[in-house]
């Protein structure tokens, strides 16, 4: 039986100029993956990463705490990069919900009279994210989510496929939270019920670092489990991030 993982990427940039970046926190999130995942044993016999930095980098800092845990995998090298497990353009969907925010001035602007402009930026975002996930103004975007959801699924397919040809036990993916949102939406909904805003109630609750465990019976992938974030928990709750 083959397990395929889907991991978050650690803490990004949230508020800040590039947010395809990772956070110190962040780095010591997916470190703290790899140390947990080697010293438990966790054989890991391929890693795939989409291509945007805060995804290959948590892949990097997973890897070195991983080997230096002692496990000696020759067969484990670089992730394997997938580019339709990059994230959707969260940029894009912030400015189509209102065009002023375009600029960094008019995103201030915004948020500078709230009592915690992080808050309101958080909260502006989630708006963004509501009128994006309806459905009803699809043709604003570059990527609607109907859209972004039809990608997802063929990365689904890429990586199975990728796991077959490696003959690969366990399959690790560096990934965001819309993908995996996506992909647990669509094994929870195969009916494709609600599955829009079933995915935007599953992102909202994705830890950084967070994994997802699918298992293939065959060729049809099963959700095993959701958002499993541990290894987060041995300085308490300090490292547990949701953007």
């Amino acid at each position: 039986m083959t397990t395929l993982l889907f991991a978050r990427h650690g803490q990004a940039s949230f508020g800040q100029s590039n947010y395809d970046k990772l956070s110190p926190l962040g780095e010591k999130q997916a470190a703290l993956l790899g140390s947990h995942y080697g010293s438990t044993q966790r054989k890991i016999d391929a890693i795939v990463s989409g291509s945007l930095v805060r995804q290959q980098h948590s892949a990097a800092h997973f890897l070195n705490a991983y080997k230096q845990q002692g496990i000696v995998n020759p067969e484990l090298s670089e992730p394997k990069i997938i580019e339709p497990f990059n994230e959707f353009n969260h940029k894009d969907v912030f400015i189509k919900f209102n065009p002023s925010f375009a600029t960094e001035a008019g995103v201030m602007a915004a948020v500078a009279q709230a009592p915690v402009p992080k808050v309101r930026l958080a909260e502006l975002f989630n708006e963004a994210m509501i009128r994006w996930h309806s459905g009803e103004h699809d043709a604003d975007y570059l990527e609607s989510w109907s859209q972004f959801n039809a990608r997802v699924q063929q990365a689904l397919q890429q990586v199975i496929e990728y796991a077959q040809q490696q003959e690969a036990n366990t399959v690790l993916t560096f990934t965001s939270g819309g993908v995996i949102a996506a992909i647990a939406a669509s094994l929870l909904k195969p009916d494709n019920d609600n599955l829009s805003t079933t995915a935007y109630q599953i992102n909202r609750s994705l830890i950084n670092t967070g994994v997802t465990s699918v298992v293939l019976k065959g060729d049809s992938p099963k959700l095993l489990s959701l958002n499993e974030h541990s290894h987060l928990y041995h300085e308490g709750q300090s490292l547990v991030s949701w953007h």
